[in-house]
């Protein structure tokens, strides 16, 4: 099981994206099980250099160190990406 998540993670996405609902469940579930602390997530819709780099790609999980993980994602991938690697995408 991966130790605690200590590096900040944010979910790039718009409120009215279903797929994004979909990303943060599985970020919650993940925070419920104490593998990660907690997440932030960002309308990319209220800026626009965030929407111009993701709106064709949200949701997106960005970790502290520029790693990302485009959606879908499967529960294992989250859990890959959180424990350091690429999530399977790279």
């Amino acid at each position: 099981m991966p130790e605690l998540c200590q590096s900040p993670l944010t979910l790039y996405g718009t409120s009215a994206c279903h797929l994004c609902e979909q990303a943060a469940a599985l970020l919650d579930l993940a925070v419920q099980e104490a593998l990660i602390s907690d997440y932030d997530a960002v309308d990319i819709s209220e800026d626009e250099q965030l929407f111009v780099r993701y709106a064709t790609r949200i949701p997106v999980l960005y970790r502290q160190d520029g790693c990302e993980l485009d959606w879908p994602f499967s529960p294992q991938q989250l859990l890959d990406f959180i424990d350091g690697g690429d999530g399977g995408q790279g």
